[in-house]
């Protein structure tokens, strides 16, 4: 895995990303400029919070479930960025994807 901006393994990295949610999403997105790996992460952290605060204000009859799932997704990314998989969420993960420059060639 290549080096990242903040000199910190990408994995950790990654994995902070989805600690605060919106939060650390938006900081390791403005941060990090080298590791794809950790970017992509961090966009998708910060894409599935605003999704969960979205349905959370669209449908509150629905807060638990929101605040289950937002949970959930917070150990799953944390775990599979530990294990430095480029897991994508549903519907999501695809839309982090589109949003980031393509990851450069490997060299």
């Amino acid at each position: 895995m290549s080096e990242t901006s903040l000199g910190i393994d990408p994995k950790v990295e990654a994995a902070l990303s989805y600690v605060l949610g919106l939060i650390t999403g938006i900081i390791f997105l403005l941060l990090e400029t080298k590791n794809y790996f950790v970017r992509f992460h961090a966009m998708q952290s910060t894409l599935a919070s605003i999704t969960l605060g979205v349905l959370s204000m669209i449908l509150p009859h629905f807060s638990l479930l929101w605040w289950l799932l937002g949970i959930i997704v917070l150990i799953v990314g944390i775990v599979k960025s530990l294990r430095g998989e480029l897991y994508k969420f549903p519907l999501i993960g695809d839309l982090a994807a589109q949003l980031l420059p393509p990851p450069p060639p490997p060299q």
